[in-house]
């Protein structure tokens, strides 16, 4: 008799594998990006890229409330998943509720307004981290947009020149500031500037895969390892972008510094409290609420 007949048949359980995991995330605090949703690069100024499931059945088609903007999307989460915490049943309720509200009356500020303390109990509670990076970069990167170039996006335009325009996004994941531009080939004074204004910093050109795109750079800043870490280098994000803009935007940087100096800089990580380390998820409750180098 020959063992290895039976070894090799595979038993019927796998005779089917859909490869597929489907799983209830209704009240599941999740993270989401591009690989979720088609939006612009940097993603939309008001939403905040952490969402509260409110309707999860099925992880492909999660209906998810953004607790930036109050704003509900349809996210795909089969293919990439990141859960932070859940929220109670009455929390859920609540939103609901404020949704049900926003929807029949258009006031949408108090479904904002609690969906983000939502957000900064959770980040407070969970702590600082790999998988909470992002998000704390995408908050603070946001209001540098706000103050410095307050458009749809989150997103910052910089005119070099006429007919010269580049565009700045952060890409989150890495820490890094992405110059998107509509030139073919190198712009020194563009590099110049970038050297100026982020010194020490490593700036890279991102050639593009086909020859007609744009050239793209990418100025990385240190990786973050902590809360502190994450705030001073968006200050450094903060100053540089400031400082580009008073090169070749004189006139605009005197206009939005003056507003500046009157009402003083938003920075919306200052006032949150963060655990030194990542601690275990459990339920919140229902109302609590040197010289740069180009490569």
């Amino acid at each position: 008799m020959n063992p290895s007949t039976q070894s090799d048949l595979r038993p019927e359980a796998m005779a089917d594998v859909p490869g597929v995991c489907e799983l209830p995330l209704t009240r599941a605090v999740v993270q989401y990006r591009d690989v979720h949703e088609m939006d612009s690069p940097g993603g939309r100024i008001e939403d905040i890229g952490l969402a509260v499931v409110v309707e999860g059945r099925f992880a492909s088609s999660a209906e998810s409330l953004d607790l930036g903007s109050g704003n509900v999307k349809l996210l795909d989460l089969s293919t990439e998943l990141v859960v932070l915490d859940w929220i109670y049943e009455p929390t859920l309720d609540h939103l609901n509720a404020l949704l049900t509200e926003a929807a029949a009356t258009g006031r949408r500020d108090p479904l904002r307004r609690y969906a983000f303390r939502l957000a900064l109990t959770v980040l407070g509670r969970v702590g600082f981290g790999p998988l909470t990076r992002p998000t704390f970069l995408r908050i603070g990167f946001r209001d540098i947009c706000r103050d410095l170039d307050l458009n749809e996006g989150t997103s910052i335009r910089i005119v070099l020149g006429p007919g010269r325009l580049t565009r700045v996004h952060m890409d989150y994941d890495a820490g890094a500031l992405i110059f998107r531009t509509a030139f073919l080939e190198p712009d020194a004074t563009l590099e110049h500037a970038m050297a100026d204004a982020f010194p020490g910093a490593a700036i890279r050109r991102l050639v593009p895969v086909a020859g007609n795109d744009a050239l793209s750079y990418q100025v990385r800043v240190p990786l973050a390892l902590s809360f502190e870490e994450a705030r001073r280098n968006l200050a450094v994000v903060r100053r540089g972008l400031a400082s580009l803009i008073a090169r070749f935007e004189p006139e605009r940087f005197r206009a939005f510094g003056h507003v500046l100096e009157t009402f003083g800089a938003r920075e919306t990580l200052a006032a949150l409290y963060v655990r030194p380390s990542a601690s275990r998820a459990v339920p919140v409750g229902a109302y609590e609420p040197g010289h740069a180098r180009i490569h």
